[in-house]
């Protein structure tokens, strides 16, 4: 298990970005975990500009494998009065694999209140709780997690509470967008115990608050999906704290082969 903090840690600067090393523990089949590489691409875009707002929004496409040493770029789009464009790229010796375009916004006066009633009412793990976690050989070595199967009986759709196992020493937004991604695509709870392969393609995640906390490292995740069909899945998303509260809202794209 190498934490996050560690890869970033380990990392040489270069132009506009920075050089480290995907852990073949952090690899989701012959890929980068896509948590890992949103989570060091967002902390090379907070980097490029020295006073950015806090994150509002990612869009993100999976565009290739990622393993091995890999450049982090970031590139400012947009600075404007109240909200900054900036887009990062991971590369490979296969070429461009991750590319995101985040955006920074400070909060802004509003007669608009509007809150879903998005709260979770589900507790954290107790103290005595019985966890899991994934082999060390693949990301999910990585996280600490608990379902929560009867509340999630939906064909399509997972609730578990996760965290990172060594997530000290992260930016809030950076462990955010690390854990955000790590349950299954909900389709592929369909497929029973005949696993196939699968690919995220593309990925929007809208923050809720700019300044994300919760307590002993839990989220809770949810995704659901509606619809699968012809070799893909478009699923949603959801984060909160351990206190139930919203922290984001994402959408995804999921290949299924299978």
């Amino acid at each position: 298990m190498t934490p996050i903090a560690d890869i970033l840690g380990n990392a040489t600067p270069i132009e506009a970005g920075f050089r480290t090393a995907i852990p073949a523990g952090w690899l989701q089949g012959r890929t980068s975990y896509g948590g890992l590489s949103s989570a060091l691409a967002l902390h090379a875009a907070q980097a490029i500009e020295p006073d950015l707002p806090p994150l509002r929004s990612a869009q993100i496409s999976f565009i290739g494998p990622l393993s091995g040493a890999v450049d982090v770029t970031a590139t400012r789009l947009r600075r404007g009065r109240n909200a900054a464009f900036i887009q990062a790229d991971v590369t490979s010796e296969a070429g461009l694999g991750f590319r995101a375009t985040f955006v920074f916004m400070s909060d802004q006066v509003s007669r608009i209140e509007l809150d879903g009633r998005l709260q979770s009412h589900h507790l954290p793990p107790a103290p005595d709780a019985t966890l899991y976690t994934g082999p060390d050989e693949f990301f999910t070595g990585n996280f600490n997690f608990l379902d929560l199967k009867e509340d999630a009986k939906g064909e399509a759709e997972w609730l578990r509470w996760a965290r990172l196992r060594a997530g000290d020493g992260l930016d809030p937004m950076v462990q955010v967008l690390a854990v955000a991604d790590a349950l299954p695509p909900a389709a592929f709870k369909m497929l029973g115990k005949q696993p196939a392969p699968i690919s995220s393609l593309t990925w929007i995640v809208n923050l809720l608050t700019p300044a994300p906390a919760t307590t002993d490292g839990w989220w809770l995740l949810s995704a659901t999906s509606d619809y699968a069909r012809n070799g893909c899945s478009s699923q949603n998303m959801m984060i909160w704290n351990a206190d139930g509260q919203p922290i984001a809202q994402g959408m995804q794209s999921v290949a299924i082969f299978a």
